[in-house]
């Protein structure tokens, strides 16, 4: 699995991983809970979406489409 995007909070975590797996692409969330830490732990960073290798090309091709709106 690879790091492929770092979400500003678990809920663009969620619309992304959301949009990814329309196409068929499995995700994984990690820092999920962390968001419940903010104040003890920095409040951004912490979210971020990992995917298989196989899958690294198109969820990049995924989400630059997704941020260019």
């Amino acid at each position: 699995m690879q790091r492929i995007y770092d979400a500003a909070d678990i809920i663009e975590a969620s619309i992304v991983k959301g949009l990814l797996e329309q196409y068929g692409i499995s995700v994984h969330i990690g820092g999920y809970y962390l968001q419940g830490g903010v104040g003890e732990v920095p409040a951004s960073g912490t979210t971020t979406l990992w995917v298989d290798d196989a899958d690294v090309a198109e969820a990049y091709r995924i989400i630059e489409a997704y941020e260019r709106g």
